[in-house]
């Protein structure tokens, strides 16, 4: 899926990372949005990995390039690069391990210190299918996410619970932000479109000026009531 998506012509590019702990589950989400698939033996990853897939959003394809990296320690001074030029991230912790939700404010300071300020941010709690081994509840998730001004989800990469949906929230409101931006951009300029050229780090903005809602996504199944949106 994600090299036919690479060969598909697109309206939008747009690049995203994903980030938090090792062992979270970056991985297996960025497999399972992708490729549909969940990889029991994944291992860690080395540095940064990355896969394309197309979505629609209203009338617009969108060509999502989502970078997967390395939550270990020893590679957080080569990822923090990729940081720039994001306009999208999933802050992903696991649920039946406390410290990595305790280190979500680590990483969310390093994102804002390289990444541009309007970067959507979605808080993931995954591996919401090992219940019985919880470690955070998701009200401390939630609430986490509304003083940070974050959108906030649990999914389950192994059962494929509300994946498609964070992904499609982050690109959604991305879309929204972008083509606000741009409207902004010729309006002030006074002209009627403009074409803003891709900056060499994944990030392409085309003639746009409609704003979609995130509601508008085309996604497999709806929003479920476990999921908020809270943002600034």
């Amino acid at each position: 899926m994600a090299e036919d998506s690479y060969e598909e012509e697109c309206d939008y590019l747009f690049k995203a990372v994903l980030i938090g702990d090792s062992a979270v589950g970056k991985s297996n989400l960025l497999s399972r949005f992708s490729k549909d698939e969940f990889r029991f033996d994944s291992k860690p990853t080395i540095g940064v990995e990355f896969a394309y897939r197309n979505v629609q959003v209203g009338d617009k394809i969108i060509k999502a390039q989502i970078w997967d990296t390395a939550g270990q320690e020893r590679f957080r001074a080569i990822t923090s690069s990729y940081y720039r030029g994001a306009l999208g991230a999933l802050l992903i912790y696991d649920i039946t391990r406390r410290t990595t939700f305790e280190n979500i404010k680590k990483w969310l300071f390093e994102l804002r210190d390289f990444a541009n300020p309007d970067t959507v941010v979605v808080l993931v709690g995954n591996k919401s299918d090992l219940r019985q081994s919880r470690e955070v509840e998701e009200d401390e998730g939630k609430t986490l996410a509304e003083s940070e001004g974050l959108y906030f989800l649990e999914t389950s990469a192994l059962e494929n619970v509300n994946v498609e949906e964070a992904f499609l929230v982050m690109i959604g409101r991305i879309h929204e932000v972008v083509t606000q931006r741009i409207a902004l951009d010729n309006k002030s300029n006074g002209v009627e479109s403009a074409h803003v050229n891709g900056n060499g780090n994944g990030t392409i903005l085309p003639v746009g000026k409609e704003i979609v809602n995130i509601h508008e996504v085309t996604a497999t199944q709806p929003l479920s009531s476990s999921s908020y949106c809270c943002f600034k």
